[in-house]
């Protein structure tokens, strides 16, 4: 290879597109770690921490995608309620350890990374042929702008990330007054 052509590219890597990208990858890295520690980990409350991981990369993402508020929805709701809901549920359920649950064939788990390979491979192909337009930033992200925008134009979502959290909190409820005895 050229060292100029090694040059250019390190100098794209660290201009603001060649950053932006770096963090966008490094989001989706968090991302799939998460995934896979929630995923692969035996013990559940190993797996509620892959599966917080996996949403503060689902909200960065968001974040770069120019979207500061549905990222701050994304840690309120899934990293903040839902998660903390599935540890209490975790903490007051009676330990089985009688029961192991694991793949039902010899062929389960090949399987399973056969498709889960066809995906993510057709997944990476759209990727790569689809055409990505660059749209210009909407808006500042400020708090003004936000609570007019929660408001007017989605008010509706505004009202079912309130019926999330209700669930949630009443998730809990529930579950901690039946406690383990029951």
């Amino acid at each position: 290879m050229n060292s100029s052509f090694l040059m250019s590219q390190a100098h794209a890597l660290f201009s603001a597109d060649g950053l932006a990208g770096l963090i966008f990858l490094i989001m989706v890295a968090v991302m799939l770690i998460g995934g896979l520690m929630a995923c692969t980990s035996e013990r559940l409350v190993r797996c509620v921490a892959g599966l917080v991981v996996c949403f503060v990369g689902v909200a960065g993402i968001y974040f770069y995608l120019n979207s500061p508020f549905v990222a701050t929805m994304q840690m309120l709701i899934y990293v903040g309620a839902v998660s903390v809901t599935i540890s209490f549920a975790i903490m007051l359920a009676a330990p089985e350890q009688s029961k192991k649950i694991g793949p039902s064939g010899p062929l389960s788990g090949p399987l399973g990374f056969l498709t889960a390979g066809l995906i993510f491979a057709g997944l990476a192909v759209l990727g790569c042929r689809a055409v990505w337009p660059v749209k210009a930033k909407i808006n500042n992200g400020g708090m003004e702008a936000i609570g007019l925008q929660l408001l007017q134009d989605y008010s509706m979502v505004f009202e079912l990330v309130s019926v999330v959290l209700l669930i949630a909190i009443l998730g809990a409820i529930i579950l901690a007054r039946s406690g383990r005895n029951n």
